[in-house]
């Protein structure tokens, strides 16, 4: 009996869930930060996500529940991709700083680097950049046939062959004033065109 796209689909979605898990025991494991007693911060989202979501590093919320993008700047998002129609189960979030760390430049780089794996296991199709840290940090990285990111906001780029990026201000420092709230959705409104226009499955 021929094999059905959504049975392929089935299987696809179980190896990136059980990859994940054996990254998250590899993060929980990790020696090189000096974290003490804390968990890493982990990625949440769906497994094989069109959209991943990148920040530099967590916020107290974050570290306290262990999960990126919990709290304001989640919720803010949540409202943000409703806007723009992108169905949140299309979307991966996570750090490039996962250890809770007091200065986040601590972080062992080999650590931060294991984005790397993520995006690999995910399989994106864009990656929003927020920031200038956590752009510096992809700039680093050693991503597949990456291309360098320019600092543009609000502009969709070219990250690899298969891979697109969207630069867009941390949404951490959006949260408050008006200016930065403008800023921050006058960037990333790009992402529902881009969106709108992938193919159907």
């Amino acid at each position: 009996m021929p094999v059905t796209d959504d049975e392929i689909r089935e299987k696809y979605l179980e190896r990136a869930i059980r990859e994940l898990n054996t990254l998250t025991r590899d993060l929980q494991a990790c020696p090189h930060c000096p974290r003490g007693n804390l968990m890493p911060v982990l990625g949440s989202g769906h497994p094989q996500a069109d959209v991943m979501l990148l920040k530099h590093a967590a916020l107290p919320s974050e570290i306290e529940e262990g999960v990126a993008f919990y709290g304001r700047a989640g919720s803010a998002l949540m409202k943000s991709l409703k806007r723009l129609q992108i169905d949140p189960l299309a979307v991966y979030g996570t750090l490039c700083v996962k250890c809770p760390l007091s200065d986040p430049s601590l972080a062992d780089f080999a650590c931060v680097s294991r984005v790397v794996e993520e995006i690999a296991i995910v399989q994106p199709k864009i990656i929003v950049v927020m920031g200038a840290e956590a752009l510096g940090a992809i700039g680093e990285m050693d991503i597949p046939l990456a291309r360098p990111l320019e600092p543009r906001l609000g502009e969709i780029q070219q990250l690899t062959p298969t891979l697109d990026a969207l630069y867009v201000p941390n949404i951490d420092d959006s949260l408050d004033e008006q200016d930065a709230k403008r800023e921050f959705w006058a960037a990333f409104r790009q992402l529902g065109d881009w969106y709108a226009a992938q193919p159907p499955y």
